[in-house]
């Protein structure tokens, strides 16, 4: 989902820094795109690492000439179950890459944004955020504060000209997603459950991230835009 984000950010105009835990997926990721002629460049970063994230940061500001968009997609899920069956090592795990590290890129990132005047911030929550997953307990409230993030830092930051907002993606045909959707089971379990009848495709909800970062959503913030084929989330 992270690729087609930035694929779909690169071609509506944007100059693009990715970023992933391992160089060759950072590599092969950047092949691709520049293949297909897009502004992309990439660096190596864990974002649970205070050190790696200025980094990241840093070579955005330089190789660009300043940040103008920041989109906080990088999650963990290291177990499944219920929620009150996680051992603490993997709460703290699920809440340091998904919730921590969200806020603490948000927080680093705001220099450059003042600097240019204003930005976008979106982040990727879940619809396990609004309709938790019996099997994804723990990683169902990690993306439950991602709303309460996104209302919270965007009313402090609106009258700054940065905007915060946030995906609510349903269920996604990649690896991430792998335990909802690889066994046959699954599969029909989960599709039983979206009114539209499939799962969604990554550049599905690139569009909607691309949409939220563009001028067109210049009167947007603090919202979650849920994508999830019809599946329940709210009224």
């Amino acid at each position: 989902m992270g690729l087609a984000i930035a694929r779909r950010l690169a071609q509506d105009g944007a100059s693009v820094v990715i970023s992933s835990r391992k160089e060759n997926n950072v590599q092969r990721a950047v092949n691709d795109l520049q293949s297909e002629g897009l502004t992309v460049s990439g660096i190596v970063c864990h974002v649970g690492k205070a050190s790696d994230r200025q980094k990241l940061l840093e070579c955005a500001s330089s190789k660009y000439g300043g940040i103008d968009i920041l989109v906080s997609n990088a999650a963990v899920n290291p177990t499944v179950g219920h929620v009150l069956e996680c051992e603490e090592s993997s709460w703290d795990k699920i809440f340091e890459i998904n919730v921590k590290a969200a806020y603490m890129l948000s927080k680093e990132v705001l220099p450059f944004l003042r600097q240019r005047g204003g930005g976008s911030i979106t982040y990727i929550s879940s619809i396990a955020g609004f309709q938790p997953f019996d099997v994804l307990g723990a990683y169902s409230v990690s993306k439950t504060a991602l709303l309460g993030l996104t209302k919270a830092a965007s009313q402090g930051l609106a009258e700054e000209n940065i905007r915060v907002n946030c995906v609510a993606p349903g269920i996604v045909e990649t690896r991430f997603a792998a335990a909802l959707h690889e066994q046959e089971s699954a599969r029909e379990a989960a599709i039983s459950k979206i009114p539209m009848g499939r799962l969604a495709q990554p550049h599905e909800i690139a569009g909607i991230v691309s949409f939220l970062c563009s001028n067109d959503a210049s009167y947007i913030t603090g919202e979650t835009i849920v994508v999830s084929g019809g599946m329940s989330s709210r009224l």
